[in-house]
């Protein structure tokens, strides 16, 4: 798996649900992954700009929806972005947020428990 985020918040390549012990440095680095995500404003920006036509939204399309301020917004999204969640794409004076589908999908591999294998049993 490669990296969630930034150096700083880059999840690590073991799962906590794999059955071996995690390393102190990886349980920080998914720590602040999941940090950025357990905030109702973030997790709700996560599905306005999933959700958005073109997958991506700028701060001017997200105060709104929200109901917060353009400061707040913009700091859960330097949080998200940050964290390696999303993706910023300055053109002109404005700036284009995007999901970065691989940092989720990397998140959600990691706290999903490795299928057991079904056993039968002999009669």
């Amino acid at each position: 798996m490669g990296a969630v985020g930034t150096a700083r918040t880059a999840a690590p390549a073991i799962s906590p649900l794999t059955g071996e012990p995690i390393k102190r440095a990886d349980a920080e680095r998914l720590a602040g992954v999941l940090k950025a995500l357990a905030d109702p404003a973030r997790l709700r920006l996560l599905s306005l700009i999933q959700s958005a036509p073109e997958g991506e939204a700028s701060v001017s399309d997200l105060t709104a929806p929200l109901g917060l301020s353009q400061p707040t917004v913009s700091h859960h999204l330097r949080i998200l972005t940050e964290a390696g969640l999303l993706e910023r794409d300055k053109r002109g004076v404005w700036a284009y947020y995007r999901i970065v589908p691989a940092a989720i999908a990397a998140i959600a591999d990691l706290l999903t428990p490795p299928r057991k294998r079904a056993t039968k049993k002999v009669r």
